[in-house]
Parts: C-alpha cells; structure tokens; sequence
C-alpha cells in the first residue's frame, strides 16, 4: 500500500488549534504503542498509561518550535487509510553553526512494525527534505535504544558525534546521511 504524508499543521488549523478527537485517539494509540520506547526516553511520566492529553502537549510542544513540522504516515487503503506513524522533523537546529533538518521523532505503530514500514517512513521524510533542497539530514538515537540505533545504521545514517541532549541530559549518539542531489 502507498505511504501517504500529511502535515498536521494545516489540519490544526482547520480545527482551530486542536487536534480533532477521532485523530487524536489515532495518535494516543501510536504512542501508547510504543511505550517501551517511552519508557526508554523518559518523555511521559508513566508511558504504560498515557492519556490522550499528554500526547496532544508532546505534539503541540513540537508544533512550538518554528521549524518543526508534524508529518502523519497513512498506508492509503482508497479510503481514509490507516494511520501508521508519525515522524517530527526540524528544519532549523537550534545551533546556527548546524546547517542541518533534524529527525526529532520517528514512530511506527508496534504491531505493525518489522515489515519495513519504518523504512518506508524514514526514505518518504529524507525525499520531503531532499525536495526542500536539502543534501543532508541528522538525527539522535538514544544510546539506551540499540535497535534504533541499528535501525537508522541500517538506512545508511553513519555516527558523527556522541552528545547528551538538551531536554532530559540523555546520552545519544547522532548520526547524519547525505541525501543526494536529483
């Protein structure tokens, strides 16, 4: 099925700041899906129980910053489509000095995982940035996440750096893939 790509930017704005309900119980379950990986980051209190809440302030907490963007992922099914992942990106890093986007986020429902839907993802957000003129993008894996990290190696992201982030003092190994011209 076709990977379909929706910013949620303009849907929010279509409903006056808020995430429409149907969608937003879409996006808790998402998260919820991935609680072990939560768990992991330390984003939620309890990622075991998350309400449909937290997850609307972790989305509008992104949606803050300028140069982020919310990109749903759908499998086109000729109808609505089922919603299947969600993927932040930064086009702007907070240091000037990195003339990089930044995948801040990329999820996959669980139980559709491992069937190469998270590559799909990953491919569908390098070509929107590659499309905006961009020749590279970057990332940070959590080093408590080996399977992310083997994940984005596997997609031809190679290390660069070992940082803690900003936001929770996490160790994370960043990594970078060149995104070619044409």
């Amino acid at each position: 099925m076709p990977l379909v790509l929706e910013p949620l930017s303009p849907l929010l704005a279509a409903h006056d700041g808020h995430l429409p309900g149907p969608l937003l119980d879409e996006l808790t379950d998402l998260y919820a899906s991935n609680a072990a990986f939560f768990a992991l980051s330390g984003d939620f209190p309890d990622p075991y129980a998350l309400q449909r809440d937290e997850v609307a302030s972790s989305i509008n907490g992104e949606l803050a910053h300028p140069a982020a963007e919310v990109l749903i992922a759908r499998e086109d099914d000729g109808e609505h489509g089922r919603l299947t992942g969600l993927a932040v990106t930064l086009t702007e890093h907070p240091d000037p000095l990195d003339p990089y986007p930044w995948i801040g986020l990329l999820l996959i429902h669980v139980g559709l995982q491992r069937a190469g839907r998270g590559r799909r993802l990953a491919t569908a957000v390098e070509r929107r940035l590659q499309a905006a003129g961009h020749d590279g993008v970057r990332l940070a894996a959590l080093d408590a996440n080996p399977d992310g990290l083997a994940f984005w190696r596997a997609l031809g992201y190679r290390v660069i750096d070992h940082r803690t982030d900003h936001a929770l003092a996490r160790p994370c190994t960043v990594l970078h893939k060149d995104l070619p011209n044409g």
